[in-house]
């Protein structure tokens, strides 16, 4: 279910179809999970952004630096998008991380606890600090100075940066499929 029509290819005015090309065409057209259906209509979050390119192009262009750009390993990334979409119940965020992240070497334990928003048990210190450092921005929108000194002794604040970047566009992210009814896929 969707509260907003889907946007096939043909329909699309000029500033859409830019859009359109830009997430179809770029670094996520290698996306695992996808980004448009059998008819070609952008699926997930892409979908809605067609509704105002001039603020869906800049927002699509930041998640691909994210998923694209970032220093992040492809484990840290999609466990930290994971406990995003659990704590913002977003059916269909958990949906495809959760194939992402299978296909990147997050185990069913590992899935498990991120969807029950618990930190899974990892043997991986920098892993374990992302996890960590996510649960409590999740939790606080902040760090106390400890939690910060802790962060930035296992990550850097480059690193730091970067997670907290990610965790606001998915919080975003998550908070527009709810609001638009984007559901888990049957």
């Amino acid at each position: 279910m969707s509260r907003i029509p889907r946007h096939l290819p043909a329909e699309l005015d000029d500033d859409q179809r830019r859009l359109y090309e830009a997430i179809t065409r770029g670094p996520r057209a290698k996306n695992p999970f996808g980004v448009a259906d059998a008819d070609g209509a952008l699926t997930g979050p892409f979908n809605a952004m067609l509704l105002h390119p001039p603020l869906g192009d800049p927002l699509q262009r930041l998640g691909a630096a994210i998923r694209h750009a970032g220093a992040l390993s492809d484990r840290e990334r999609e466990m930290a998008i994971l406990l995003v979409a659990a704590s913002l119940h977003s059916g269909f965020e958990q949906f495809a991380h959760e194939h992402v992240g299978r296909q990147l070497g997050v185990t069913e334990a590992e899935v498990s606890a991120l969807r029950a928003q618990r930190e899974p048990e990892l043997t991986d210190a920098r892993e374990f600090a992302v996890v960590r450092t996510t649960r409590r921005l999740l939790d606080h929108a902040t760090l106390t100075d400890e939690e910060y000194a802790e962060a930035v002794g296992a990550l850097g604040a480059s690193l730091l940066f970067e997670l907290s970047t990610l965790v606001g566009y998915y919080r975003l992210i998550a908070l527009q499929l709810n609001v638009f009814g984007v559901d888990r896929p049957q």
